[in-house]
């Protein structure tokens, strides 16, 4: 990359997307993602300048986005650097309405949307009755049995603080699955929905979908809440319960620590 001496600016952008009709948020040869339409969208405001983008979390195919962060590393020529003032409207013109790019400002040098991150919170949403609802199908997953709520959360209680989440996420060669949840709690909401609000600094791939899909056995009274510890020590992703739908889940926030805070 070419440009000014210095630096290459960073941006910071904060867009928020249903994931249904993704196959993820990262890039991938002949399918559509929220990088690839976002990077299209990039690519054409900046017209032809060269960047890089970095996200705070990746998600799956079919999952939302409320606060996602990215970062754009820019290297316009000199003189160039574009203030992004006018990015968030015109990048959502191009994308909404899946993708809407709701705030972009400079960011400071070296700012990095994922290693800077310190706390990413997601949400879970179940809808609990006996009928599905067409108009909440895609964020939300249908089960019909009745939950335990409380049972629920007991099963939560273990999993908050620093543990090994081998059973409860996909394996990735030479990456460790400890992670630490700082808080994690399932509440029942108007209209007969169950969310569960879960944060930590960081996430293996298919935690939260697997903690929820723990939960749901937990409150349907099929594996005792009790035994989650039992299930951790395992680290073994058969001891648990598999994974949840992905459309039920959605990032929900990513936090960072002054002066890179919105």
């Amino acid at each position: 990359m070419s440009g000014a001496s210095g630096p290459a600016p960073v941006f910071r952008l904060d867009l928020s997307y249903d994931g249904t009709g993704f196959h993820g948020y990262a890039r991938q040869p002949g399918l559509r993602t929220v990088q690839g339409e976002l990077e299209e969208g990039l690519s054409r405001i900046l017209r032809g300048a060269e960047f890089s983008t970095e996200v705070a979390g990746r998600t799956d195919a079919g999952v939302h986005a409320r606060g996602q962060v990215a970062g754009v590393t820019l290297d316009p020529p000199p003189g160039e650097i574009p203030f992004p003032h006018r990015w968030a409207g015109s990048l959502t013109k191009l994308l909404a309405p899946e993708i809407v790019v709701f705030r972009a400002e400079r960011a400071p040098d070296g700012f990095s949307a994922r290693f800077d991150a310190v706390r990413r919170t997601y949400r879970y949403r179940i809808l609990n009755r006996e009928f599905p609802d067409p108009l909440r199908r895609r964020i939300a997953w249908h089960v019909k049995h009745p939950l335990d709520a409380e049972a629920m959360n007991r099963a939560l209680e273990h999993l908050v603080g620093e543990h090994d989440f081998a059973s409860f996420c996909r394996r990735a060669e030479g990456r460790s699955t400890v992670r630490t949840v700082e808080r994690a709690e399932w509440s029942r909401r108007p209209d007969d929905m169950l969310r569960l609000e879960i944060s930590a600094p960081a996430f293996c791939h298919q935690m939260v979908r697997s903690i929820a899909a723990w939960s749901v056995e937990a409150g349907r009274g099929r594996r005792n809440p009790d035994s989650t510890p039992a299930v951790l020590q395992a680290r073994d992703r058969s001891a648990a319960a598999g994974a949840a739908p992905p459309h039920g889940l959605t990032l929900w926030q990513v936090d960072y620590s002054p002066p890179n805070s919105p």
